[in-house]
């Protein structure tokens, strides 16, 4: 797909592509057979010979594409072939194939196996992300920059704290993603309508050789058509990714040539113009915030599969497929990118102080009006002071200067008080204290967490 390298990454295009679905399907096949011979349900031999069969190498991917459409899914043909495939070495062995399952149970477990794939891609790259935060957020811990709500400026804060916010956010993803993983990462093996009827009291005792061989967790019972875990798996990275474009949207936003606090790392042939040669577009950024804006849609298709009929849904299971191998593509895709880019993130210093000043000191006029408040009161400190605002926006005059010729104020603030107030450094309220805490979250989250 052309856009691939834009949206994903090569291990990760591995781990979801076509082959890998084989592959994955087929190791389970080939784990059902080596389970159900420990178990004595089949001979040993024939556990080999269906083995040694279960290798993508052996199977045509386009025939199966083809054959799936007829089928209703990818495991009909792909199991038939696969007896075949046996038949012509072992033809004992062939009628072993499958035993006992459905194709369910080798399609779920075989997207569960996927998923763990992904999922440790997700995990490396949130360590990389978290580490590159922690080394902004320690190196910036006293620069100082301007808040901003509602898009206007607000109050001065330093970059550390954004920084920390971000970082927060993500170390709550780092979390969901290990309290998921023991509820996502289990077995699927119930047979024809999940009670393993066919195996008879073999069952329990084959499945949990099964779970054992694929190093999977054996659920309480099979889940055909509770799909809970597949839908948080969705959900996991539909928070992620959201988390993910806030970062995208803060970077982008502080890019702004009229803001220009921040930009990505310059990379030739990277953010620039097919007809501005000035332009140094965030690239990044903007996959990240595409894929921030497809992802949620994809997560409401799973939630609405889930109510599935009966002990074998219709439809429901059949929208999962691809529609939860785009909602990780995307998420992960957009994690790898960012993670990518957030190191060589430049931060003008410079610039965040320029900026300070750009309101000529509106942005202390609730330091000024907390500090008068104290001395005559807090609604008659506001109306003075939103006042004296005005004044200065009309007048395009520092708010500092306004004050000082304001007679009702004097007796309750000095020069030198105001002075103080004016001092950004002053009204950083616990800026320092959350910035260090999260950073000190960050260095004593679990090792490979």
């Amino acid at each position: 797909m052309i856009y691939d390298h834009l949206f994903s990454f090569a291990e990760l295009e591995r781990a979801l592509s076509d082959t890998s679905r084989v592959r994955r399907i087929l190791e389970f096949e080939a784990a059902l057979a080596k389970a159900e011979a420990r178990a004595g349900i089949i001979p040993e031999r024939c556990a080999r010979s269906i083995a040694e069969q279960c290798h993508t190498e052996h199977f045509d991917l386009v025939a199966i594409a083809e054959q799936t459409a007829p089928a209703g899914n990818i495991a009909i043909p792909l199991i038939k072939m696969l007896t075949e495939a046996v038949s012509q070495k072992d033809k004992d062995a062939a009628r072993f194939v499958h035993w006992g399952a459905t194709s369910q149970d080798a399609i779920d477990t075989g997207f569960v196996l996927q998923l763990r794939d992904v999922f440790d891609l997700i995990s490396k790259d949130l360590v990389r992300l978290s580490e590159s935060l922690v080394a902004h957020a320690n190196a910036n811990r006293s620069t100082v920059m301007v808040a901003r709500t509602w898009m206007q400026q607000a109050l001065p804060t330093t970059f550390a704290v954004v920084v920390a916010g971000w970082l927060d956010a993500i170390l709550r993803d780092r979390r969901r993603l290990i309290e998921i993983r023991p509820r996502v990462m289990v077995l699927q093996f119930g047979g024809a309508v999940g009670t393993l009827a066919s195996l008879q009291n073999a069952g329990l005792a084959v499945a949990q050789e099964l779970a054992t061989e694929l190093k999977l967790d054996l659920p309480t019972m099979p889940w055909h058509t509770q799909r809970d875990r597949m839908a948080e798996a969705a959900t996991f990275s539909g928070l992620l990714t959201g988390t993910l474009g806030k970062i995208a949207r803060d970077v982008s936003l502080h890019a702004q040539t009229e803001v220009a606090e921040m930009f990505e790392p310059p990379v030739h042939g990277r953010g620039g113009s097919s007809t501005m040669p000035h332009k140094r577009n965030p690239v990044t950024c903007a996959t990240v915030l595409a894929s921030a804006a497809r992802v949620p849609a994809l997560v409401s298709t799973m939630l609405a599969s889930m109510p599935q009929e009966h002990q074998r849904g219709l439809g429901g299971w059949h929208a999962e497929w691809e529609t939860l191998a785009e909602i990780l593509r995307l998420s992960a895709g957009a994690l790898h990118n960012l993670a990518d880019m957030l190191p060589g993130l430049e931060v003008d210093k410079q610039r965040m102080q320029q900026n300070l000043e750009a309101t000529k000191g509106l942005i202390f006029a609730e330091a000024v009006s907390m500090a008068l408040a104290d001395r005559m009161g807090k609604m008659p400190a506001h109306l003075l002071i939103e006042a004296a605002c005005q004044k200065a926006r009309s007048e395009n005059r520092a708010l500092k200067d306004i004050l000082l010729e304001e007679p009702r104020l004097r007796g309750y603030l000095a020069p030198a008080d105001l002075e103080s107030l004016f001092e950004p450094r002053n009204y950083l309220g616990k800026a320092e204290e959350f910035a260090v805490g999260v950073i000190a979250q960050a260095r004593e989250f679990p090792a490979g967490g």
